[in-house]
């Protein structure tokens, strides 16, 4: 390919990238690049094509009519080579390229990263990009293309998602908490022990349970600790700070070797469905779709479903 050309596409994509990211500095970190980088490659274009595209100020960046115009086209172009790509790519039998993956944290460190990490020792072509976090990603306007979710799905309407299982949950303690308190065999007992809260953003999550009517109802606990770690959690119910609710692939392993004890029993405590969820798009690569394959495939035994 001709330097003329290279240039062509950069451009193009530098300036698709700077729309969607809603601005020079996003996309220059979306791009690996420097702002002043991204400047420049964004004024090339404007001066090979003899139109302004961005309005700049000091604060923002928005596009001008001729902008957004050629910012739809740019589109479409762009569609029509991803469909190309994806076509020669569904028919290679090894998988290449880089996937982009962001799964919650515990989860992704214990269940989600072994998988994809014997993903990569098998297809020596594939580059995975794992992000560790329990944030609520947008993978559309970040860049991921595959995401684990726990729990209810949102934003069903822009995304696809394929069931890999679900996560249920038990309540432990560690043996010393229950000597000095008690081992509670019922709800109405669990409300007079203090419980290891799971918050975000200041908002503790809800003990929910069920009852012997098959009910659901929330349990009220004291909490002198709140955490928006599950793993952190789990540590602070070893070292005896209250009842902790902790999914089942995780608790099992401290069961095992006695640090803690399960006070109910997981069908009593609510359970949640694992997505793998994915941007639509009109052709899925095959480095996608090995992943998601060999998710489905080992989770559910990971996690004992």
């Amino acid at each position: 390919m001709s330097e003329a050309w290279k240039d062509r596409l950069d451009g193009v994509t530098t300036f698709v990238q700077v729309v969607e990211a809603g601005g020079f500095a996003p996309a220059a970190e979306r791009l690996n690049l420097t702002r002043s980088a991204v400047g420049k490659a964004i004024a090339r274009l404007e001066a090979r094509l003899g139109v302004r595209l961005i309005h700049r100020s000091t604060r923002s960046q928005t596009l001008t009519a001729e902008g957004q115009a050629y910012y739809e086209r740019c589109l479409r172009a762009l569609a029509e080579l991803d469909a190309a790509e994806a076509d020669l790519d569904s028919g290679r039998i090894e998988p290449s390229g880089r996937l982009r993956v962001s799964v919650p944290e515990a989860f992704g460190h214990f269940c989600v990263a072994p998988v994809l990490l014997d993903l990569v020792r098998r297809h020596p072509g594939l580059q995975i990009d794992l992000s560790f976090s329990d944030r609520y990603v947008d993978l559309i306007e970040e860049g991921f293309d595959l995401a684990i979710r726990i729990g209810e799905l949102h934003d069903s309407g822009t995304l696809v998602a394929r069931r890999l299982g679900t996560q249920h949950t038990a309540i432990g303690a560690s043996p010393a908490y229950l000597a000095r308190h008690g081992t509670p065999s019922s709800l109405e007992e669990l409300e007079g022990h203090v419980g290891i809260a799971y918050s975000r953003a200041g908002h503790p999550a809800p003990w929910d349970a069920s009852a012997t009517d098959t009910r659901v109802r929330p349990v009220n606990l004291r909490s002198q600790v709140s955490m928006d770690d599950i793993q952190a959690i789990a540590a602070a119910a070893v070292d005896g700070f209250g009842l902790a609710w902790l999914p089942c692939w995780l608790l099992t392993r401290y069961v095992k070797s006695g640090e803690l004890v399960a006070v109910l029993d997981s069908h009593r405590v609510r359970s949640q469905d694992i997505h793998a969820v994915w941007p639509q798009v009109r052709h899925l690569r095959g480095r996608t779709r090995v992943a998601i394959d060999a998710l489905v495939a080992q989770i559910p035994a990971l996690i004992g479903d």
